[in-house]
């Protein structure tokens, strides 16, 4: 349904919004936001600075004559070539995209990204690479000139893996029993001091190589996992679709990028049945109570989210203690895809993609923090009040909520 408590936040972002677009009026800011004109006037009467951004537009030539006939063709000349360096920006996207999926099959880890782009910049611009996979390039660079340090520190844990086989086999005095704390004791005897072994770094290469010793005795356990470490199931199965609002969520976050280079965070909680965003949240970190105050605006949106699943990735703030705390607070159930692939929460990546596509309109960042948050507020209101959705017929979330209720009869 249509929202229609406003907290003061709303209402300063909205006054916000019609001061600082150019050429704005109320009955624009207002329809975009899915209120009257009058509620935004006396917004702006009551939070207002008094001033707004004037917009300079102009439809003719600086002399004031009319376009002459080789302008006109020059215009469209311009126009036509754009349009053919849009497509084939989109075409060369679409094949990296298709390349790049074998190498994220697995799980999409930032080495794998750093791994993409140098085995294909024989065939793409490292620029462009780094832009469609959303790697920076200083980064891939710094990857790539630490790759003699890598290599040297691969050397040196074959070697120590060696080692330790060494230490494990019978037949050279070992003992295949022995776990990490043992070896590493094993391999520190009556060496000097530098040249000692750290066993983090034995732990590590043991892991690694399959060599944990072996358990002599059953694991008995004895302690209760907190509600973080609980293994959480998959409750949507990649069916992100409901039958009625308030019942299916799914969230995750995304980074908005800063021209200065820095990030802002967005969080979101999303209906499946409507696709409605019922809350979302906007910090400069990725910290739980990010994804909290998400939650949390969808509460303070719908009245009561309990009894309803959540659906997000294995990001560490969904998994925290706190996390789970709060969603036992609110009696929301609690559902995980799987660990490395983005498919299972296939709903939220594309709301973050057409968001970032729309809000950013081609521009590769955001010009500062508040037109960042101002952008994402504004398209965000629209999106659920103005913003028409295949998947709900071509009408806005709001429209689709108000007309599955006339369909609802009452209860006699």
């Amino acid at each position: 349904m249509a929202r229609k408590n406003y907290t003061d936040e709303f209402r300063r972002q909205a006054v916000d919004l019609y001061e600082s677009t150019p050429g704005a009026t109320l009955r624009g800011i207002a329809d975009d936001l899915g209120i009257s004109r009058g509620t935004l006037s006396d917004w702006v009467k009551t939070f207002g600075t008094g001033s707004t951004t004037t917009a300079i537009t102009s439809s003719k030539p600086p002399t004031g004559r009319p376009e002459t006939q080789a302008e006109k063709v020059a215009r469209l000349e311009a126009r036509v070539a754009e349009l053919e360096a849009d497509k084939t920006k989109i075409e060369t996207e679409k094949s990296i995209l298709r390349q790049a999926a074998k190498y994220f099959a697995g799980g999409d880890e930032l080495v794998s990204r750093f791994q993409f782009v140098a085995d294909h910049r024989d065939t793409f611009k490292v620029k462009r690479l780094c832009e469609v996979i959303e790697i920076n390039r200083s980064s891939f660079y710094a990857w790539e000139n630490a790759a003699p340090a890598r290599a040297e520190r691969a050397a040196a844990d074959d070697e120590l893996a060696d080692r330790i086989r060494a230490v494990q086999d019978p037949a050279q005095g070992g003992d295949k029993a022995y776990g990490a704390p043992r070896v590493t004791a094993e391999l520190n005897d009556g060496v000097d001091v530098e040249d000692r072994v750290n066993h983090k770094r034995v732990a590590r290469v043991m892991a690694e190589n399959g060599l944990a010793g072996i358990r002599l005795r059953r694991k008995v356990r004895t302690t209760i996992p907190e509600p973080s470490d609980q293994k959480v199931p998959d409750l949507l199965k990649r069916h992100f679709t409901a039958a009625s609002v308030n019942t299916k969520y799914v969230g995750d976050i995304t980074y908005l990028p800063l021209a200065d280079g820095s990030n802002l965070y967005l969080a979101t909680v999303i209906d499946c049945c409507s696709r409605k965003l019922a809350g979302w949240a906007v910090a400069n970190h990725m910290r739980t109570s990010l994804v909290e105050d998400a939650l949390k605006a969808a509460l303070a949106d719908r009245g009561s989210l309990r009894g309803a699943i959540f659906h997000a990735d294995h990001g560490s703030v969904y998994t925290s203690k706190d996390y789970a705390k709060l969603c036992g607070q609110l009696g929301v159930i609690r559902s995980l895809g799987a660990v490395g692939t983005s498919a299972d929460n296939a709903l939220a990546e594309s709301f973050n993609a057409t968001l970032k596509r729309e809000t950013l309109a081609g521009a590769a960042t955001y010009s500062d923090e508040a037109s960042c948050r101002r952008e994402v507020f504004r398209w965000a209101v629209r999106y659920n009040t103005r913003r028409r959705h295949s998947s709900l017929g071509q009408v806005s979330p709001n429209t689709y909520e108000n007309n599955l209720a006339t369909t609802i009869p009452e209860a006699a």
